[in-house]
């Protein structure tokens, strides 16, 4: 009788697939990255925003030109006419996206790896350390040989060397 080996089922691969390590770092890291995302909006919406805005005479969200003159707007800021293309908008995505990378890597992948580089240094030091002590023992090893060797050759008075004839 072969007895079959059973295919996990949907509900047990699912089960493995979220018990996986990876999968909930993951999910830690979209939480984190969210929470850090609206951290670095707000900074250029309420800091860089208006530093820039301070050159010019508005905030950086209202800059535009337009493509299709004119451009008229209405009380409520809505376009009525034209064609606006709004750059500002863009220009601070991009500086939202330029900070949160700088303060990724600075804060996070340089520190990580410098550790690691330590870590690796640290490893590799032990392991050097290591190869200098069994290189030591394997040198004791042979000069013992060499004194049992000697002390064989004196002790039956023939000795190992060949005599010549």
């Amino acid at each position: 009788m072969v007895s079959e080996k059973k295919e996990p089922g949907l509900w047990e691969g699912f089960k493995a697939f979220l018990m996986r390590g990876n999968v909930v770092d993951l999910a830690v890291a979209v939480v984190i990255g969210a929470a850090f995302t609206n951290i670095v909006n707000s900074v250029v919406k309420g800091v860089i925003n208006p530093l820039v805005g301070a050159f010019g005479t508005k905030d950086l969200d209202h800059y535009s030109s337009c493509l299709k003159s004119p451009c008229e707007t209405n009380d409520a800021g809505e376009v009525v006419t034209g064609i606006p293309i709004m750059w500002g908008t863009v220009l601070s995505a991009v500086l939202s996206f330029v900070i949160t990378a700088a303060v990724v890597y600075f804060l996070m992948v340089l520190p990580m790896a410098k550790y690691l580089a330590r870590a690796a240094a640290k490893k590799a030091e032990k392991e050097g350390t290591q190869e200098v002590i069994e290189i030591s023992e394997l040198e004791v090893l042979k000069e013992i040989r060499d004194a049992l060797v000697a002390q064989r050759g004196s002790g039956s008075g023939s000795g190992s060397v060949p005599r010549e004839e």
